[in-house]
Order: structure tokens, then C-alpha cells, then sequence
């Protein structure tokens, strides 16, 4: 088993617009007046701050129920005495904190400038001249963090933010003492995989040191200079196997700068130049005040930006009366940031944001009349995408429970429903979630209805503690333990490593395979890598060595491929891949004669492989996280409801949408029954804890990380018979015992 990656939730989330202040949120932190959010995650919120004087910072404030964990509060001081002790003009400086505070918080200066990961991704690499001055930057930061005793662990595109006058290196959220391994679990990485060094990705806590940064600022360097990390994207074990074991991609990296970069990937740490030594190998002078060190496009940016600052609110309104030390006026920011040239703060936590406010005179966001409070359960769901199908009935599924509730004589309220669609568009699902999220009538939300809209639509959850409760997205990001992303998720179904294992369960208990072939086809990487790794681990369990083969998204020929792993004895196949490639299977299979079991998982089951395999399908057994609501005799009076509300049976995923709705519906309805209204940010505990009997089947969550419990069977199996999808029955929880081959 590969080790534990945590989410990098002492990262704080890309730059983002500046949102107003929500009800709840203070006006002022110790001498900070609160201008706007910046971002926000699971353990709190970063502001956009000011001082009396007219200074910018990021003011970064945690969750009252972390500060009561000691361990947490203990990693907070930790981070600041971190960032106190690295004193660099390329590092982030540290303005003020208080980690015993009851919502610890800490500030550091601020800058109105892109991050290098925002910059790449905008307007492509860098060219050779930035590259060199960034490195040079960079490497003085470095040696610095380095001279303080620290490692930075974390030195990725995410956590540097370019200015007119140089980068800034951010974020000690998990730098570490040299040498200290007391507080990192043990098997557990730590760092960004694609940014982190081979004795990070293998968890060698006792070999991490500077070494490792540099590692990582080579990393660092090489997507600036290519737009691309140098050991590609996609599955974290993925990632975390190249580091370890294959060379850097590092075509497109200026000739002058190869051997440079070539150094600091070496495998071995000892091989590493150190990062003086690479500062002062990169002699290009420091860019000073002047913006010539960037590209044009990079500059406007923060032009943009620098001028938008400006339409705050003047700083003489923060206070009445504010003035000066020596009792002179406040200066006004518009003096602060021209003098400053606009960018000379850099923001904690790799924020950038910057919009006007309108306010009402005071500096806040005028507040309206308080409305009656409603009680609005949301759905978040692709309407109008490539998933519209399994879209539309999870929002049919939901409308069926609010009505069915609503249709109480003892309701103690009324639900409302309330739909955003992000058309299964992963860059406009932050959007749409924010739509349910920005409503604070809102107490939970079912959906989103894919993998990666979901992952990109995490952070508006997070950051509200929204319940969010997916009954399709089985993607292993959007569940961890405390402390990390999805801290409100339900996920209603297996994950795909998990459905991955059962398919396996299912190949052992259904047929006399000895020698299983597994394809793995990396159209979608993270998805096809978590269905392969399930499905080796449910074969080992079973004593089974599986045969296992890797292709490109690309890969045409199938006939080729499958004929080879025919040949070395295949008795039995396992796809894992999407539609396209499954058809692809499917008919190469029938060429050959293959008559072993044909199995395959959740992206497959869907028309499109009955209508383009054709004949080909046929026999293939599908596994779903899904249940025919036709067969299931408790689900009769919905399906029947179904049908007069809609006019046909329920499709896939409909009775599982109304199940979960129900629970949702539930748990408010006790709460209103106390005679309160819930907190919408107490609502998963309760919810993961709760579990519920419905009409499709029983839910058991893992009350520390809402993934469905392991054990409690959601794949279902397919076998298409006759071009059409026939329900057999779960697929087995365990391997089966005493087969014989």
C-alpha cells in the first residue's frame, strides 16, 4: 500500500476574488480592520486586513473548534514561530499573531500579484530571464529558511507570488525544524505530490531536510520555464511512483538553465547543490523596484490589481478619528500604495484578490433588512453537461423527497428546493456551488454529479461547512479525515478504489480465474489508476496474481493489446477506463473469441456503451453505484410517484437522490422539533453519525470522514443481456472463501 498524502490544507487555496464579509465574520482582528475575504478552508478563513496606518495584510484566522484540539493549536504556533524566523526580502514577513487566541490568527504582509501557478496557467511559460531571477529569488529565500533551522516542504507554484519588485515565498504551514519527525505521522506525505522530493513521496521523514527544497524548487523552476511539472499531472500514486522512479520531462528548458535544474532533481539528496550555492550560480541581478523582470501580460495583471486595491475604502474611515503615531491624519492608502510602488506585501497563504466593495461609508458592505428565514435544501448538479442524465435524476430525486416532506400534516416548516447547474464544467462548478453556498438559507446540498466538478466546487464547501452528500462522485479527494478537505462531504458511494476491489470480489466469486487481466487506460488518469489499484488489492486478497497492462489514452489498437494479454494466459478481464475505450475492448474481445468474464466499472455504465459496442457488449458485467429502483419492492410507492409526477420510471440515481434528501430532510426536522433552527455548519457530524434506512438500501457513514463504511456493499452489478442493462445483484464484500480454481 502506497503511504498517506494528506490534503495540503496548510496551503491556502489559489487567488480568488474578494468576497464581502459574511454576517458572521468579525469587523476587526487585534489592529487589523477586516476588509473582505480572501479564502477560506477547513481549518478557517484568510482576510484581507488594515491597519490604522494604511497597511495591507492577509490575516489568517482558524476555526474555533480546531483551536480547542491541542495538537492544532500546537502546529499553529508552530507555523508562526517559522515564518518569524526566516528573515528575507523574498520570503512572506509575519505582522502580527496570536496563537493562543481563542480563534488563533496571524497576519503577514500582503501583495497584489498573481501566483507563479496563476501566472503560468494565464500566459505560459516564463521566459529565460524571469526563470533565472525567479530561481535566484527563490534560492536566497530558501537559504535563509534553511539558516533558520527550517525546511519548507512545500515549495510549489501555489505558494510563490510574483510583484513588480520579485517573488515572494509563502506559506510555513508545514516547514519543520531540521530533523524534527515528532509531529508527522508516521507513513504519512507531506508536501504537493509533483513538487516534493523522492524521500518526501516515500515518507523518509528522517531523510527530509534542505535538500528537499531544492528538489522542489527545481520542480518549481522547470514549470516555469515548460508551463508543465516535470514529472507530469494526474493520480497522486501516480505522481508520488515518477518522482521516485523515472526522469524529469525537461524538453523546453532553456540550454542555459538544464544543467542547473538537472542538479536539483538529482534522486539522491547528497547530489543536490545547496541553495546558496544554486543563489549564487544564478548571478542575474535581483529586479529591485523595476517590473522589467516579468513578462508584460504578468505585469498588467498586477497593474490590474494594484488599481483595483485602490477603491477600497479609505483608510481614515476605518476609525473615526484614526491618526498617525505622532497624531498627524492617517496617510490614505492611495499615498501608502503609490509610494510602495503597489506591490511591496506579499500575501499569507498564496492569496491574491482584489475587487471594489461597496459600502455604506463604514468600510462594511451594507447589511439588508433581515428577510424571514427560510428552510432550502440545495442541489448542485450538471443539467445541461455531459452527465445531464444522472444530473436531471438526482434533481428529480430531491424534488420527490422535499415533496413528499412538504406533503406532511406535521411538517414543522416548509422546504424550499434550490438548483445551480455547472453543466459538468469542473472551472464553473466553484461558481455554482458558490450560488448555494452564498445563501445562508441553504443547510445542505446534494451533488455535484461528477468527480472533478465536485473536487473543484470543495473549497465553497469547506469553506461555508455546508453538508455537501454526492450519490456519484466516488473520486477519494473529496473524503478525508479531519483537518483536511471535504470536512462536511457524504459520499453516498464507494470510492473507485473500493469499487475498483469489489469488481475483483466479484471476477473470484463468479468465475475460476487464475490469471485476470487488468487494463488500465489513462484517458482519465486519476479515476482508471484508483479502479486498478482496487482490483489488484481484491485479486491479492484472493491469492490471485493478476495480469496487468497500461495503455494511452491514444490507444486504437485493441485487438493488438488484448490478443498479447490473451496469449500470456488472460482468463478473465477487468477494464478500467472510460466509454470510448471500453467499446474499443468490447469489440477486440469478440474478434478474438475471448469467452472469459468481461467486467468493468461506474464511467462505462451508461447508454452510450450499449449503443456504440452494439452486439460486442454483450455479457460485459457492469458495476455501479446504483440500484434500479424497478426492482426493489420497498422503492414501489416512489417509483409509482415517479411516474405520475414525471410520466416514466425512475433512471439511475433517482431513487438514491431522493434517500438521501430524506435523510437531510430528517435531520432538520429533528432539530426544528427542539424548537432551534440548526447551524448549518453542525449538520454533517450529525448527518455522517445519523445513517439511514431507505427505500434504495441502509447508509453507514464513517463518522470521521463521511465516506460510505467499508463493508456496507453500494456497487451494484449490470450484465447487459438483449442490448439492454439486467440487474443481477451487489457485488460479494470480501473475497470468497475456500474457492477452488
Amino acid at each position: 500500500m502506497s503511504p498517506a498524502v494528506p490534503p495540503a490544507s496548510a496551503s491556502a487555496p489559489e487567488p480568488a476574488v474578494l468576497q464581502p464579509l459574511l454576517p458572521s465574520d468579525p469587523s476587526a482582528i487585534a489592529g487589523y480592520r477586516l476588509l473582505g475575504r480572501l479564502g477560506a478552508g477547513g481549518m478557517g478563513v484568510v482576510y484581507l486586513g488594515r491597519t490604522d496606518s494604511g497597511e495591507l495584510a492577509a490575516v489568517k484566522v482558524t476555526h474555533a473548534d480546531h483551536a480547542d484540539q491541542p495538537d492544532f493549536r500546537a502546529r499553529f504556533r508552530r507555523e508562526v514561530e517559522a515564518a518569524r524566523r526566516v528573515s528575507s526580502p523574498w520570503a512572506v514577513p509575519v505582522t502580527g499573531a496570536d496563537p493562543d487566541a481563542p480563534e488563533p490568527w496571524m497576519a503577514t504582509a500582503f501583495v497584489p500579484g498573481p501566483s507563479l501557478g496563476e501566472a503560468v496557467t494565464a500566459h505560459g511559460p516564463l521566459p529565460e530571464r524571469s526563470v533565472r531571477i525567479l530561481g535566484g529569488a527563490l534560492a536566497r529565500a530558501l537559504a535563509a529558511v534553511h539558516a533558520a533551522g527550517l525546511v519548507h516542504r512545500d515549495v510549489k507554484p501555489g505558494n510563490v507570488l510574483l510583484a513588480v519588485d520579485g517573488p515572494r515565498l509563502i506559506d510555513f504551514g508545514i516547514a519543520r525544524t531540521t530533523g524534527e519527525t515528532a509531529l508527522t505521522s508516521t507513513g504519512m506525505v507531506v508536501g504537493t505530490p509533483g513538487f516534493l522530493a523522492p524521500e518526501q513521496a516515500e515518507a523518509r521523514a528522517a531523510e527530509i531536510g534542505p535538500p528537499s527544497d531544492v528538489f522542489a524548487l527545481g520542480c518549481l523552476l522547470a514549470h516555469a520555464a515548460t508551463g508543465r511539472p516535470p514529472f507530469g499531472t494526474g493520480a497522486v500514486d501516480a505522481l508520488l511512483y515518477r518522482t521516485v522512479h523515472d526522469e524529469p520531462d525537461l524538453d523546453g528548458i532553456p540550454e542555459a538553465l538544464l544543467p542547473l535544474v538537472t542538479a536539483c532533481l538529482a534522486k539522491d539528496p547528497a547530489e543536490r547543490p545547496t541553495a546558496a550555492e544554486i543563489a549564487a550560480r544564478l548571478t542575474e541581478d535581483t529586479p529591485g523596484s523595476a517590473a522589467d523582470w516579468l513578462p508584460a501580460p504578468v505585469v498588467r495583471t498586477i497593474a490590474e490589481r494594484s488599481a483595483a486595491m485602490l477603491a477600497l475604502p479609505e483608510i481614515d474611515a476605518t476609525r473615526p478619528g484614526a491618526s498617525a503615531p505622532d497624531g498627524r491624519p492617517a496617510p490614505s492608502r492611495r499615498k501608502f500604495l503609490l509610494a510602495s510602488g503597489g506591490a511591496v506585501l506579499a500575501a499569507g497563504g498564496g492569496i491574491g484578490a482584489w475587487a471594489t466593495l461597496r459600502d455604506d461609508g463604514t468600510g462594511r458592505k451594507a447589511t439588508p433588512p433581515p428577510k424571514k428565514r427560510r428552510w432550502v435544501i440545495g442541489v448542485h448538479a450538471d443539467l445541461t453537461g455531459p452527465a445531464e442524465d444522472i444530473g436531471r435524476a438526482q434533481e428529480r430525486g430531491a424534488r420527490l423527497a422535499v415533496e413528499q416532506f412538504n406533503a406532511r400534516k406535521d411538517k414543522p416548516f416548509t422546504l424550499e428546493l434550490k438548483v445551480s447547474d455547472d453543466g459538468g464544467d469542473k472551472n464553473k462548478a466553484l461558481a455554482a456551488a458558490r450560488v448555494l453556498t452564498g445563501d445562508p438559507d441553504v443547510l445542505g446540498v446534494l451533488g455535484p454529479t461528477s468527480d472533478y466538478t465536485g473536487l473543484a466546487a470543495l473549497p465553497a464547501y469547506d469553506e461555508a461547512l455546508v453538508p455537501l452528500i454526492t450519490v456519484s462522485a466516488g473520486l477519494n479527494l473529496l473524503s478525508n479525515a479531519p483537518g483536511g478537505q471535504g470536512l462536511s462531504v457524504l459520499q453516498a458511494c464507494p470510492q473507485h478504489a473500493i469499487a475498483g476491489t469489489y469488481l475483483a470480489y466479484y471476477v473470484l466469486t463468479k468465475s475460476r480465474s487464475v490469471r485476470p487481466g487488468i487494463l488500465q487506460e489513462r484517458t482519465d488518469d486519476t479515476y482508471a489508476w484508483q479502479y486498478t489499484g482496487g482490483a489488484n488489492f481484491g485479486f491479492r486478497q484472493g491469492k490471485v496474481t493478476p495480469l496487468p497492462r497500461v495503455v494511452p489514452g491514444t490507444t486504437t489498437d485493441y485487438k493488438r493489446v488484448l490478443g498479447a494479454m490473451m496469449a500470456d494466459g488472460m482468463d478473465a478481464y477487468v477494464h478500467c477506463g472510460l466509454t470510448p475505450s471500453a467499446v474499443l475492448a468490447a469489440r477486440a474481445l469478440d474478434e478474438l473469441g475471448f469467452t472469459g468474464l468481461k467486467v468493468t466499472g461506474q464511467h462505462v455504465f451508461e447508454p452510450r456503451f450499449l449503443a456504440e459496442a452494439g452486439d460486442a457488449a454483450e455479457g460485459w458485467v457492469l458495476g455501479a453505484p446504483v440500484v434500479d429502483a424497478t426492482t426493489v419492492k420497498a422503492a414501489s410507492p416512489f417509483v409509482a410517484a415517479h411516474r405520475k409526477r414525471y410520466g416514466t420510471a425512475p433512471a439511475f440515481y433517482t431513487g438514491e437522490s431522493f434517500d438521501l434528501v430524506t435523510l437531510l430532510a430528517q435531520e432538520l426536522a429533528k432539530a426544528a422539533k427542539a424548537g432551534k433552527r440548526p447551524d448549518r455548519r453542525t449538520l454533517a457530524p450529525l448527518l455522517r453519525k445519523a445513517g439511514h434506512q431507505g427505500i434504495m438500501g441502509g447508509y453507514v457513514f464513517d463518522p470521521e470522514t463521511g465516506q460510505l463504511r467499508t463493508g456496507v456493499v453500494g456497487t451494484f452489478m449490470y450484465v447487459v443481456e438483449n442490448g439492454r442493462y439486467k440487474a443481477l445483484d451487489f457485488a460479494p464484500a470480501g473475497p470468497p472463501k475456500n474457492r477452488r480454481t
